[in-house]
C-alpha cells in the first residue's frame, strides 16, 4: 500500500494534503484491484479551494484578460492534454474501465478539441455587444456586456472523468472565471492529474481539485455562500439534491442528469445498419453514458427479423480488458454498479421480458475480479416496465414492439427524461419530421453518439437544464449586463426627467 501513487487536493496552484488527513483507495474496476489513493476532502478543504478562488476572481488580469490572450490559455491547456495523452489514457482506463479504444480515439481528441474550438470561440463571443441608438426619449449610448459569474463549483460524474472535466473547466476559463471542481470520488485520478497539468499554464487559484463524497463536499459546495454557480453532471435524483441546495443562497445552476434514450426504427431502416448502430448506442462505455439509446421501438413488420439481427451482432462484441485494443465493452465502474444492474436485468425477466443474448455476469481471463456484464438485448418490453422507465447504465438494450408512428413517438415521449432521441429510417424528409415531435436535447438519425463539440448538448424534462459544448456553453458561465450612458448634457432637455419634474424650465 505504501507504493501507492497518492492523488492529493489541488488548492491555489499546489499539492495539498486533505485537512483532516483521509485518503481513499481508487479501484480499478477490470480487475478489482487498489490503484492508488486519493485525498478525501470535506467542508474545510473546500472553503481553503473557494478562498483561493475567489482571490485568483478578484485579481483584474484574470477575469478582465483580453479574449484574444484567454483564447492562447485554451489553446495551452489543449495542448497539454495532448502532450501528456499516454499518461492521462492510462489513469482513465485504471480508474474508471474505459476501453484503450474509446479513450484514445474519442476522449483524448474531445477534450483537446473542445478546448481549441472554445479558444477560437473567445475570440468572436459577444462579451460586449452595442445596440442601435434610439432618439426617443432621448440619445442613449447602450451596450450589453457579458461578464464571469465569479467563482464556479463544477461537480462531475465517474462515467467520463476526462471529457466531463474539459466540459465544465473549458466554458468556465473561457468566460473569465475561477472554480472548485469536485471529481467523483471514484474514478478521481485522472481528473486530479489534469488539474495538476494544467497549473502550469493557469494563474494561481483559478482552478482548485476537492476530491471526495457528495455529503462532504459536495454538499459543502453547493451549499457555499460564496461560490456563485454549481454546473453538475449526474443522476437525476443527486440533481433534485443539488438544486434544491442552490436555491438556498440562489446560486446560478445548470444540471446535466439522466436519460432513457429512445430509437425509433421505422419500417424502411436498413436493418444491418440498425442493428450496428443500436448497439453502438448502448454498448459504448458499457451502457454508462445518459445520452444511451437505451430504449429500441420497433415496428411491428420488421420486429423479429431485427431481433435476430442484434443477436447476431451484440454475440460479436468483445467483451474483455479495457486496455486490450481489441475490447469493445469493459466492466461495470463498481462492484455496486455492477449489482444495481444485475438487479435490473433481473427485474425485466421477471416482468415478462425476453432475453435474446447476454443477461449474465460476464467472465474475462486475467480480469477475474472485475465487474463485467454480458451485453444484453431484452424483447416484448413495454414501456411500464422499469427497464423501461428507469435508468439502467449498463449494457442493456430494451426492444419495445409498435404498430404506427403516432404510437412511436407516444411511447419515446412517455418518459421523465429528454436528453437523447434517434430515427432510423431510409426517409430523411420523415426523419426531420418525426424530430420536430421527439421531445430530447440531441435528436440523432441513422446514428447515435453524433455529439460535436461545437453543438450544443443537454435535456428536457428531468434530464436538466443548460447547454454544454460550443459556444453556448459559454452562456451559462455569463452574466449579463446592460450599461446606458447619456449623451445630453442639458438637464433642460432630460424629457424622461419631466415625468417627476414638471416645472422644468419655468
Amino acid at each position: 500500500m505504501t507504493d501507492l501513487p497518492l492523488y492529493p487536493l489541488i488548492i491555489n496552484g499546489e499539492r495539498t494534503e486533505p485537512a483532516a488527513g483521509h485518503y481513499a483507495d481508487v479501484i480499478n474496476p477490470a480487475t478489482g484491484d487498489c490503484i492508488g489513493r486519493a485525498a478525501m476532502g470535506d467542508a474545510t478543504d473546500v472553503d481553503r479551494a473557494v478562498a483561493a478562488a475567489r482571490g485568483a476572481f478578484e485579481q483584474r488580469q484574470w477575469r478582465e484578460m483580453a479574449p484574444a490572450e484567454r483564447s492562447k490559455v485554451l489553446y495551452a491547456c489543449a495542448h497539454t492534454v495532448m502532450q501528456n495523452a499516454q499518461e492521462l489514457i492510462e489513469l482513465e482506463i485504471g480508474c474508471s474501465g474505459a476501453t484503450l479504444n474509446r479513450a484514445v480515439n474519442l476522449d483524448i481528441p474531445a477534450v483537446a478539441d473542445l478546448w481549441m474550438n472554445l479558444a477560437e470561440a473567445v475570440k468572436t463571443y459577444p462579451f460586449v455587444t452595442n445596440q442601435s441608438p434610439r432618439p426617443l426619449p432621448e440619445q442613449w449610448h447602450s451596450q450589453v456586456w457579458k461578464e464571469p459569474v465569479g467563482v464556479c463549483g463544477l461537480i462531475t460524474a465517474w462515467n467520463f472523468p476526462l471529457l466531463l472535466f474539459s466540459w465544465k473547466v473549458g466554458p468556465a476559463l473561457a468566460a473569465g472565471n475561477t472554480m472548485v471542481l469536485k471529481p467523483s470520488e471514484l474514478t478521481p485520478t485522472s481528473s486530479i492529474r489534469l488539474a495538476e497539468l494544467l497549473q502550469a499554464v493557469l494563474p494561481p487559484g483559478v482552478l482548485n481539485v476537492v476530491n471526495g463524497d457528495g455529503a462532504a463536499v459536495g454538499d459543502a459546495m453547493t451549499l457555499h455562500p460564496d461560490i456563485d454557480k454549481i454546473s453538475f453532471t449526474g443522476s437525476t435524483r443527486v440533481g433534485r439534491i443539488v438544486q434544491t441546495n442552490c436555491a438556498s443562497t440562489m446560486k446560478r445552476c445548470t444540471l446535466e442528469l439522466g436519460g432513457k434514450g429512445p430509437g425509433v426504427v421505422l419500417p424502411d431502416a436498413d436493418l444491418d445498419m440498425v442493428a450496428q448502430g443500436a448497439l453502438w448506442a448502448v454498448y459504448m462505455n458499457a451502457g454508462q453514458a445518459c445520452e444511451s439509446g437505451t430504449r429500441l421501438l420497433v415496428h411491428d413488420s420488421i420486429y423479429e427479423p431485427l431481433l435476430q439481427k442484434l443477436a447476431e451482432r451484440s454475440g460479436q462484441v468483445v467483451v474483455g480488458n479495457p486496455a486490450d485494443p481489441a475490447t469493445g465493452v469493459g466492466p461495470m465502474a463498481t462492484e455496486t454498479h455492477f449489482k444495481r444492474v444485475m438487479g435490473y436485468i433481473e427485474s425485466g425477466i421477471a416482468d415478462g421480458a425476453r432475453v435474446i443474448c447476454g443477461g449474465g455476469p460476464a467472465s474475462v481471463p486475467g480480469c477475474e475480479g472485475g465487474f463485467f456484464i454480458q451485453p444484453t438485448v431484452l424483447a416484448d418490453v413495454t414501456n411500464e416496465m422499469r427497464v423501461a422507465r428507469e435508468e439502467i447504465f449498463g449494457p442493456v438494450l430494451a426492444v419495445i414492439r409498435y404498430s404506427d408512428i403516432d404510437e412511436a413517438i407516444r411511447i419515446a415521449n412517455d418518459s421523465d427524461y429528454g436528453l437523447s432521441a434517434g430515427i432510423w429510417t431510409g426517409d430523411l424528409v420523415k426523419a426531420q419530421q418525426v424530430a420536430r415531435e421527439l421531445r430530447a436535447g440531441s435528436v440523432w438519425v441513422n446514428d447515435w453518439h453524433m455529439m460535436r463539440t461545437d453543438a450544443p448538448f443537454g435535456g428536457y424534462k428531468q434530464s436538466g437544464y443548460g447547454r454544454e459544448l460550443g459556444a453556448w456553453s459559454i452562456d451559462s458561465y455569463v452574466e449579463t449586463k446592460a450599461v446606458q450612458m447619456s449623451f445630453e448634457r442639458n438637464p433642460l432637455r432630460k424629457n424622461g426627467q419631466r415625468i417627476v419634474h414638471t416645472r422644468m424650465g419655468q
